[in-house]
């Protein structure tokens, strides 16, 4: 690959194209697309919020689209001869969020004329028969190109979790989704390729119940780093941007490096993955050259949180889940009430540790930005004021640290006194939970205190 072009960041910027013809930054990725394009005919990847799954969508568009241009000085554009352009159906449904029934049929509907618009629509069919509508699309673009298509779906499940702690609300959501999915089976031997992705796994869609031959590469190993930034590759592909964000702290890169791994580095999507960085917080930090929590602020899934809810967590052993089976990691929202798969689908837990014996693995947080924002959420759940924990316990801190006990102990009772009297279950296990949150934060300002003094 060529020296990274140019040290420019793709704050916002999602699509390849885009990414390319700008001079962004790029980690090649395109070697797994080639491996993909050639061993597989239907995909589906899994991966949390805001990392890389829409990149990588794109890039797969302009593979198959034969954008040759763009692949130049990258692995695919190396390996690749042919470069055939398919008819490709790219269907971001990160648009089709906060809708309700009458708006989501409206915004398929949309979806698809923008290609019938191109490739003609048959006069026979309803505007809302959206199904026999992308069926009969698919079947006109190939006629008329000779090519199969390829269909790529980004964010299948955006429209079904907002509604996925609503079951009356869920149910009609989820039979317009499954009825604009279904023709895909049928569709067979007109494609080229199917691509999807999304966070979750909703067993009762058609694409996971008709799809036999659909491959999910979410915990194959050789995959683990096609989203997301390795160890490898900010080592390499991005020194000089570790070495620039040193040079702008005033510290030597060993220890840059370090404090991006401690802040954005631990996810782990199978037992044998290698360090993968989160690449929103990682750019973003690299950008500004300061230390934050940009994923964590982007915001928390509603869906997460009514789950929560509904469905509390022992918060006391987030950081170390044990003897989780395998199967705990794609299991459908719709199927169980448990609130674990949700945490690990969405980012907020990650794999850090397998037992080869048992075959159970061992959940934890994965780096000190979700950590401590986490943390803070769920401190923040407990009191009526939702009074910001972070707040409260860097005052907290300050206080201890210039040995204010009576200040320190005014604080802890003010924030005690917003615990509402209705709690559900407001018991002493309540209050233990409550003092361990509190804690878990204190041991994070004091290490930062430590390391700065």
């Amino acid at each position: 690959m060529e020296e990274n072009r140019a040290k420019r960041y793709p704050i916002g910027v999602q699509t390849f194209d885009k990414i390319i013809k700008g001079g962004f930054l790029y980690i090649d990725k395109t070697g797994h697309i080639y491996e993909l394009a050639h061993n597989y005919n239907y995909v589906f990847l899994s991966r949390p919020r805001r990392f890389g799954k829409s990149l990588l969508s794109t890039t797969f568009h302009s593979y198959f689209a034969g954008e040759k241009e763009l692949f130049d000085g990258l692995k695919a554009g190396e390996l690749e001869n042919e470069w055939r352009k398919h008819p490709v159906f790219h269907f971001d449904m990160s648009t089709a969020k906060h809708l309700d029934e009458e708006q989501l049929l409206r915004t398929l509907s949309y979806k698809l004329s923008a290609y019938e618009s191109s490739f003609g629509k048959d006069p026979e069919l309803k505007e809302e028969d959206i199904n026999a509508r992308f069926e009969r699309l698919v079947k006109i673009a190939v006629e008329q190109t000779g090519e199969k298509a390829v269909i790529i779906i980004d964010e299948y499940d955006s429209p079904l979790l907002d509604v996925m702690n609503d079951p009356a609300r869920l149910a009609p959501m989820r039979q317009i989704m499954r009825n604009f999915y279904s023709p895909i089976k049928s569709l067979d031997p007109y494609l080229r390729f199917v691509f999807i992705t999304g966070i979750t796994k909703f067993a009762q869609l058609s694409i996971f119940s008709e799809l036999n031959n659909l491959m999910n590469i979410s915990m194959l190993p050789k995959y683990s780093a096609v989203c997301g930034i390795s160890q490898t590759e900010i080592e390499t592909q991005m020194k000089d941007s570790v070495t620039d964000l040193a040079s702008g702290l005033g510290i030597s890169y060993r220890e840059a490096l370090e404090k991006l791994k401690e802040n954005y580095d631990g996810y782990h999507f199978c037992d044998e993955s290698e360090d993968i960085y989160n690449p929103y917080s990682l750019i973003k930090a690299l950008d500004t050259q300061r230390f934050g929590s940009y994923w964590f602020e982007s915001g928390t899934p509603t869906f997460l949180i009514e789950r929560m809810d509904s469905n509390p967590i022992d918060e006391m052993e987030m950081d170390n889940m044990t003897d989780i089976p395998e199967s705990a990691f794609d299991i459908s929202p719709e199927l169980c009430d448990d609130t674990l798969p949700m945490l690990y689908q969405a980012g907020y837990l990650t794999i850090k540790g397998y037992d080869q014996k048992t075959k159970l693995y061992t959940l934890g947080y994965p780096n000190e930005e979700v950590k401590i924002g986490f943390t803070e959420c769920l401190l923040a759940r407990y009191n009526s004021k939702r009074m910001s924990g972070n707040m409260f316990v860097a005052k907290f801190s300050a206080a201890l640290n210039r040995n204010d006990i009576h200040e320190a102990l005014r604080r802890m009772q003010s924030f005690m006194a917003g615990v509402p009297y209705d709690l559900e279950n407001k018991t002493e296990k309540h209050f233990q939970t409550i003092i361990y949150l509190v804690f878990s934060l204190l041991g994070y300002y004091i290490h930062s205190e430590v390391k700065s003094a």
